[in-house]
Protein backbone atom coordinates (compact mmCIF):
# COMPACT_ATOMS: atom_id res chain seq x y z
CA UNK A 1 0.00 0.00 0.00
CA UNK A 2 1.45 3.05 -0.89
CA UNK A 3 1.86 6.23 1.77
CA UNK A 4 0.66 9.72 2.06
CA UNK A 5 2.55 12.71 2.48
CA UNK A 6 0.88 13.20 5.93
CA UNK A 7 1.67 9.55 6.55
CA UNK A 8 5.40 10.38 5.41
CA UNK A 9 6.03 12.94 7.36
CA UNK A 10 4.35 11.54 10.57
CA UNK A 11 6.92 8.74 10.28
CA UNK A 12 9.59 10.98 9.70
CA UNK A 13 8.57 13.22 12.89
CA UNK A 14 8.78 9.74 14.98
CA UNK A 15 11.83 10.56 17.73
CA UNK A 16 12.83 13.89 15.68
CA UNK A 17 13.47 17.26 17.25
CA UNK A 18 11.19 19.82 15.94
CA UNK A 19 11.87 23.16 17.09
CA UNK A 20 10.26 27.10 16.41
CA UNK A 21 12.75 29.08 13.86
CA UNK A 22 13.63 31.28 17.09
CA UNK A 23 14.88 28.52 19.08
CA UNK A 24 16.60 27.24 15.95
CA UNK A 25 18.61 30.49 15.13
CA UNK A 26 19.26 31.04 18.96
CA UNK A 27 20.55 27.66 19.13
CA UNK A 28 22.82 27.67 16.14
CA UNK A 29 24.44 30.94 17.23
CA UNK A 30 25.88 29.61 20.21
CA UNK A 31 26.53 25.97 18.96
CA UNK A 32 28.30 26.59 15.81
CA UNK A 33 25.32 24.70 14.34
CA UNK A 34 24.23 25.29 10.59
CA UNK A 35 21.03 26.38 9.16
CA UNK A 36 20.47 24.49 6.35
CA UNK A 37 17.46 25.77 3.43
CA UNK A 38 16.29 22.51 1.50
CA UNK A 39 13.93 24.52 -0.92
CA UNK A 40 14.14 24.75 -4.10
CA UNK A 41 15.74 27.48 -6.27
CA UNK A 42 13.35 29.25 -6.88
CA UNK A 43 12.05 29.48 -3.76
CA UNK A 44 14.83 30.85 -2.46
CA UNK A 45 14.79 33.48 -4.89
CA UNK A 46 11.44 34.54 -4.37
CA UNK A 47 11.69 34.53 -0.51
CA UNK A 48 15.67 34.56 0.90
CA UNK A 49 17.23 33.82 4.40
CA UNK A 50 19.96 35.57 4.74
CA UNK A 51 21.22 33.23 7.73
CA UNK A 52 20.95 29.91 6.20
CA UNK A 53 22.62 27.61 3.71
CA UNK A 54 20.77 26.61 0.66
CA UNK A 55 20.92 22.98 -0.47
CA UNK A 56 18.26 21.50 -2.35
CA UNK A 57 16.18 18.66 -0.50
CA UNK A 58 17.46 16.64 -4.09
CA UNK A 59 20.68 16.50 -3.64
CA UNK A 60 21.21 17.44 0.29
CA UNK A 61 22.66 14.00 1.11
CA UNK A 62 25.26 14.27 -1.59
CA UNK A 63 26.05 17.76 -0.64
CA UNK A 64 25.58 17.77 3.41
CA UNK A 65 29.09 15.61 3.51
CA UNK A 66 31.01 18.85 2.05
CA UNK A 67 29.54 20.67 4.99
CA UNK A 68 30.26 18.60 7.67
CA UNK A 69 31.70 15.00 8.77
CA UNK A 70 31.44 15.30 12.18
CA UNK A 71 28.17 13.28 13.25
CA UNK A 72 27.94 15.95 16.40
CA UNK A 73 27.60 19.11 13.78
CA UNK A 74 24.37 20.73 15.12
CA UNK A 75 22.03 21.06 11.93
CA UNK A 76 18.92 22.83 11.61
CA UNK A 77 16.91 22.32 8.57
CA UNK A 78 13.62 24.64 7.32
CA UNK A 79 11.66 24.90 3.84
CA UNK A 80 8.74 26.67 3.12
CA UNK A 81 6.55 24.68 5.28
CA UNK A 82 8.45 21.96 7.73
CA UNK A 83 7.33 19.39 5.56
CA UNK A 84 10.37 18.76 3.78
CA UNK A 85 12.53 20.63 6.56
CA UNK A 86 10.84 17.37 8.79
CA UNK A 87 11.87 14.35 5.90
CA UNK A 88 14.99 16.32 5.30
CA UNK A 89 15.70 16.04 8.83
CA UNK A 90 15.03 12.43 9.56
CA UNK A 91 17.06 11.46 6.25
CA UNK A 92 20.28 13.60 7.90
CA UNK A 93 19.54 11.52 11.24
CA UNK A 94 19.42 8.32 9.08
CA UNK A 95 22.76 9.49 7.64
CA UNK A 96 24.40 9.33 10.83
CA UNK A 97 24.11 12.55 12.23
CA UNK A 98 22.92 12.87 15.93
CA UNK A 99 22.33 16.76 16.24
CA UNK A 100 19.47 17.50 13.68
CA UNK A 101 16.60 19.93 14.16
CA UNK A 102 13.54 20.37 12.29
CA UNK A 103 12.44 23.97 12.68
CA UNK A 104 8.62 23.39 12.04
CA UNK A 105 7.01 26.96 10.74
CA UNK A 106 6.28 28.72 7.49
CA UNK A 107 8.95 30.27 5.56
CA UNK A 108 7.49 33.70 7.38
CA UNK A 109 8.31 32.92 10.72
CA UNK A 110 11.93 31.67 9.39
CA UNK A 111 13.09 34.68 7.87
CA UNK A 112 11.41 36.93 10.91
CA UNK A 113 13.61 35.07 13.28
CA UNK A 114 16.86 35.06 11.05
CA UNK A 115 16.00 38.61 10.93
CA UNK A 116 15.80 38.94 14.76
CA UNK A 117 18.70 37.05 15.67
CA UNK A 118 20.84 39.38 13.27
CA UNK A 119 19.42 42.15 14.96
CA UNK A 120 20.11 40.87 18.41
CA UNK A 121 24.07 40.11 17.34
CA UNK A 122 24.40 43.67 15.82
CA UNK A 123 22.38 44.84 18.76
Amino acid sequence: MLKTIPELVAEASDGLRCISAEEAFRECGGNSGHVIDVREPGEVDLHPVSGSLHIPRGVLEMKVLELSQDPQTPIYIHCASGVRARLAAAQLMHMGFTQVAAISCNIEQVKAACDNQSAAAKG
